[in-house]
């Protein structure tokens, strides 16, 4: 299905465009770590020619227990991603959680994100659609495919058709999340470009206690599946030091692993589309 083309900054993702990435570290650990990890997220990128946005999350709204690690939060962590942008010129996404972050955090990134414990957040979704800034929106993990469909509707009721839709799993039992692999083309027949995050789908919700756990080991068997399904772009969580993440440790992967996973996943996407 080919989906309709998505224009952030220089990258463009959909219609018949190559695969994009969407990569860096689940929340802003400090600005010196955002930037190294952007910069070196860009030179793979650039090395490996893939289209690449960087995400950092200034704010993780929905942790497990109240003493997890959340973030600078929003004044400070704009600011961060300000500097990402301008000195790594890279485009940026980053999350948003309510509609009072919205005009500050459209101000400064290319991309709003919308979690997906939040996909459904009515006035949340119009208040970022009005902007008209493309919108990565994560499907919900309690959510069927076609149910997107009246998430793109809300949103192109404000105008926007810069909208990009986000797999991530889908609530299996107790502690556990699972990907129909049917649901990339379900929803791009939509007509809008689908992203599959490949490392919060091996996320195990809440399986740590007082924080989640993940299997990061079966990050590149649903990459790969993901792409030879269609995907548009991959959205990845990565970090130079994984196991001592502030956030999402389990299911984060290396700055080498995804080195070596990217050109295995071009050159499944070049079949794909040829």
């Amino acid at each position: 299905m080919l989906t309709r083309q998505i224009q952030v900054g220089e990258v463009q993702i959909g219609g018949n465009g190559p695969l994009a990435l969407i990569a860096g570290p689940c929340v802003i650990e400090s600005e010196e770590h955002v930037l190294r990890m952007a910069e070196s997220l860009k030179d793979l990128a650039v090395r490996l020619s893939i289209p690449f946005i960087f995400k950092a999350s200034f704010d993780k709204a929905n942790r497990s227990s109240p003493s997890s690690f959340r973030g600078p939060g929003l004044r400070e962590g704009l600011r961060i991603l300000q500097r990402v942008r301008a000195q790594i010129r890279v485009p940026v996404l980053t999350d948003i959680h309510e509609a009072g972050q919205i005009e500050e955090a459209a101000s400064v990134v290319d991309i709003l994100q919308i979690p997906a414990f939040l996909c459904r957040q009515t006035d949340l979704m119009m208040a970022a659609a009005a902007t008209h800034k493309p919108l990565n929106i994560k499907k919900g993990q309690f959510l069927s495919p076609w149910e997107v469909g009246n998430i793109i509707d809300k949103v192109r009721s404000c105008g926007n058709e810069n909208i990009m839709i986000t797999e991530r799993g889908v609530c299996f039992g107790y502690n556990n999340l699972v990907v129909d692999m049917r649901s990339l083309p379900i929803m791009a027949a939509f007509g809008y470009p689908v992203v599959f995050d490949a490392t919060h789908s091996v996320q195990l919700p809440g399986k740590g206690g007082q924080c989640s756990s993940g299997e990061r080991e079966y990050v590149p068997a649903l990459a790969r599946a993901a792409v030879a399904a269609g995907c548009d772009a991959l959205f990845m969580e990565v970090h130079d030091q994984p196991d001592q993440a502030l956030c999402d440790a389990p299911n984060m992967l290396s700055l080498e692993s995804l080195a070596l996973l990217v050109p295995v996943l071009q050159k499944i996407d070049a079949i794909v589309k040829s």
